[in-house]
């Protein structure tokens, strides 16, 4: 079995996913393979929280070019949590 932090890669900080964050969502990279069973156990385990639900996609990584020569940025997963109505937030967000 995977440990929780193997799961939970980091947290994505862009303007919208801090918007999301008064309505109970918080937004986090994950590892390619986790599910979503695996992500709510994991973000539970790690924050102390109660997981509502959990939204995954997959993101394409970008087509970049250096020259003549073309590559493209490694692939992700990204995962939306909705906290539960009586959970409290996610204290590693309160400082942003």
């Amino acid at each position: 079995m995977r440990s929780p932090h193997d799961i939970i890669i980091k947290p994505v900080v862009t303007e919208q996913s801090m918007s999301n964050m008064s309505e109970g969502k918080y937004t986090f990279v994950v590892d390619k393979k986790a599910n979503k069973t695996e992500i709510k156990n994991a973000i539970e385990k790690v924050f102390g929280v109660k997981v509502e639900q959990v939204n995954t996609m997959n993101m394409q990584g970008k087509m970049k070019r250096m020259g003549v020569h073309v590559g493209r940025r490694a692939s992700w997963k990204k995962a939306i949590v909705t906290l539960t109505a009586d959970s409290k937030g996610i204290e590693f967000f309160e400082g942003m």
